[in-house]
Parts: structure tokens; sequence; C-alpha cells
């Protein structure tokens, strides 16, 4: 389904290659959580993934055709991508935006079909946005418009999810509810959820594989229980102030 061909991601001129020679294979219906710390390249790797940022090297294919070459409307038909950035849009409800999903389908006239509306209202419920479908975008709270961004990426019954830090304004009880979500929508949709996030503890539980990005050019990939075993986890975070115990599966202060 997902496919990186000796990918290697970054920028031009003197940031360089963040991530080099990439090859991973992920198969229909994956939850992978992207792990590391802040600078290890997490949003580099989702955006370039995404074909919103170009490749340093190789490829990225899904269902092996090269993302980067995509059209951008077959793009937008297959690949939905939240973001961490503050969203807006003035005079818009929440139904408006989740509709939006939909452009990608519904040709020059922008008409939505009974079909259509179906998928938005499924996803509204499913985000837990049905209850403001009716209120303006722009007066939710934070935690509210990103369970509408995933909302309208949900609506675009896409082949690939490419969601960065989307959890980062939800309180506990929301990033449990939208992450168990998102592995549900997996399954029994058989898309790929790729999903960056700080909630270490949180994606260990739950993803089906993890990328660990180590901040110096490594990819560690497997499930979480082997990654730890493996000290990968601890490799990454560790600082001389906190410390992660395998034994435990959380962080501890270092005396």
């Amino acid at each position: 389904m997902l496919r990186l061909d000796n990918l290697s991601v970054g920028y031009p001129g003197t940031r360089g290659t963040v991530l080099a020679d990439l090859d991973v294979t992920v198969p229909p219906g994956s939850f992978v959580c992207v792990l590391g710390r802040n600078g290890a390249g997490k949003s580099t790797l989702m955006r370039t993934i995404a074909g919103l940022q170009g490749v340093v090297g190789g490829e990225a294919r899904l269902e092996d055709e090269d993302i980067a070459s995509l059209r951008p409307q077959e793009r937008a038909r297959r690949i939905a991508v939240v973001l961490t950035e503050r969203a807006s849009s003035p005079g818009l409800t929440v139904d408006d935006v989740v509709s939006l999903g939909r452009q990608p389908f519904t040709g020059w006239q922008g008409r939505l079909t009974t079909e259509d509306r179906t998928r938005v209202a499924d996803a509204l419920a499913a985000a837990g946005a049905d209850r403001f479908a009716a209120r303006l975008f722009d007066d939710l709270s934070d935690g509210e418009r990103q369970r509408v961004m995933i909302a309208r990426a949900l609506a675009q019954s896409p082949r690939l999810m490419v969601l960065d830090e989307i959890t980062a304004f939800l309180d506990l009880p929301g990033r449990v509810e939208v992450m168990a979500l998102l592995r549900a929508q997996a399954r029994a949709s058989g898309a790929v959820v790729l999903l960056s996030s700080h909630d270490l503890d949180l994606s260990l539980q739950l993803a089906d594989s993890v990328w660990l990005l180590d901040g110096s050019g490594g990819l560690a990939i497997g499930a979480a229980a082997d990654l730890i075993a493996a000290g990968h986890v601890g490799r990454a975070f560790d600082t001389d102030a906190v410390r992660f115990s395998p034994t435990l599966g959380r962080f501890e202060l270092v005396q």
C-alpha cells in the first residue's frame, strides 16, 4: 500500500538531508505512529510522504504510484492531510468545512450527492464533531477544530492519512478517543494512517507499528515492545534528567 524506496528527505542548501535512504513497506490497514524528539525530522518526513515537500532522493509510493508525480486532484482523492497549524475558515460552518473533504470528487460545480452527504455525516459522527456541526468553525476551541479537521480527512475516504501532531490540542480523553478512532478507521477501511505524536505512552500502546526517529538521522521501525526491548526508545528520548524504564514502560526522573 505505502512504500518508501530509498527515500531521502530534507531541505536544499545548508540545512541538507534530514533522513536518508529509507526503505519501508507498510501494509494496508496499518496504524503507524511516528515518534521522536523535537527537531528529529518527523514533520519533514510526513510532509514529504504527503507530497507537500519535494524529496531529496528516492520515492514515496502509494498503491505503486510515485506520490510526487500524482496530479493534485488525484493526490487529494487518495491522501488526506491534517497538520498542527491552527486552521481558519471565516464564515464557514463546521458542516461546510467537513464537506470540503468531498471537493476532489464533486466536479467543477461542487454539488454534493446523497453519497457525499452521507460520508460527511458519518465523518462528523466518527470524529465527535456532529454535535456542533452548525456552529461557525472559527468560533470553536482548538480541540474542537482538530476534531473537525479529522472529520474532513475522514470524509475524503483516503487511502493514506497523514496527521502531524494533531492531538496536541486535545485533552487526555480526547487523545485516547481520536487515536483509537484512527486505528479503527485504518482497520475498517484498509487505509494506511500515519500519525506523528509527542504522546509516547498512547502511541506505544495503540500503534500497529512505530517509526522511531533518534534525532541523528536514524530510523528504527517495529512493534512497540520490540523497540522498547532493544533500547531504541531510551536512546531516542533519554536525557540527563529523565530515563525511559523498559520494565515500567514509562519515564522516570533520574535521582
